[in-house]
């Protein structure tokens, strides 16, 4: 058993919740709809994505906008490397902070030809995001936000080298690790255990996935790195057209592992929600999350 399991979280655990911004009226109707549910039960944060290469990059800028203006939610706003010089990336983080937004999430970014492809920095621009870090913290006292991989990035060489890079954004600014989607509480304490002997201190918040397409959760998990273990196969085989069936299931699942994780000292949790609110609202009770004006 790795060493880092704790005693059990006592009290009601921290949460934060993931959207990507959307493409079309329906799309926009289901994220609103989304945040306006999820908004009671008081989000330490709720962040906003980009897409492959900067594909959502103004999409996402309006969202966090709308966020800051109309709900009294703190966003998160993603950031990427990707096809953009620094003075354009720092023109975003200057209207960031001039539209109230404190916490940014920093991240490298998928090459513009989608995972898979070989990243290349953009001439000009933020190699990675370490750099991306410190030219966030230039530019105001943000809060800065970086993922991590708690069964190592594809692209790296090895776990050592995933932990130098995570050393290098925590000493250019980053102040939280958010992980990559897995399945196995032992996953996440075994990484916890690597960072911590490495001597990094910041919370490591899981990321836990919501998504209840099995297939499209195989796929993602293909991209990431993210192993799925056999008995989910063997739990979603057969269910390719019984979507309510693999909802309840996804939240069996989804608050089993948050319960382990809980169970052993953990005390945040970032929902990866997909602009669904129905998978987030029901974990969140499994766990004691409660709206505030239904709060003892």
């Amino acid at each position: 058993m790795p060493k880092d399991r704790l005693a059990p979280a006592t009290g009601v655990p921290q949460i934060s919740f993931e959207f990507f911004p959307p493409k079309d009226e329906a799309m926009e109707e289901r994220l609103w709809n989304s945040i306006a549910r999820l908004a009671p039960l008081n989000p330490l944060y709720v962040s906003v994505t980009y897409g492959a290469g900067g594909s959502t990059r103004d999409r996402t800028h309006r969202t966090v906008r709308r966020i800051v203006e109309e709900t009294a939610l703190s966003p998160a706003a993603h950031l990427t490397c990707v096809n953009a010089a620094r003075d354009e990336v720092d023109a975003v983080i200057r209207d960031y902070w001039s539209a109230g937004v404190r916490h940014i999430v920093a991240l490298r970014g998928d090459p513009p030809g989608g995972v898979g492809e070989r990243y290349e920095p953009f001439a000009g621009g933020y190699a990675n995001a370490a750099e991306l870090a410190a030219g966030i913290r230039a530019v105001g006292d943000f809060e800065v936000s970086v993922g991590c991989y708690p069964e190592k990035h594809p692209e790296s060489a090895s776990f050592d080298h995933d932990i130098d890079l995570l050393k290098a954004k925590i000493d250019n600014g980053a102040t939280r690790a958010i992980t990559q989607f897995f399945f196995d509480a032992d996953v996440y304490f075994r990484y916890l255990d690597r960072v911590r002997s490495a001597g990094i201190t910041i919370p490591i918040v899981p990321g836990i996935m919501m998504q209840s397409n099995f297939e499209g959760l195989v796929r993602m998990a293909g991209l990431c790195g993210a192993t799925i273990p056999a008995r989910l196969f063997d739990l979603f085989d057969g269910l390719e057209s019984d979507p309510g069936t693999r909802e309840l299931l996804t939240a069996n699942v989804v608050a089993d592992l948050c319960h382990d994780l809980s169970d052993h000292g953990v005390d945040q949790f970032h929902f990866y929600t997909l602009n669904r609110a129905e998978l987030a609202l029901a974990t969140c009770r499994l766990l004691g999350v409660r709206p505030v004006e239904m709060a003892a």
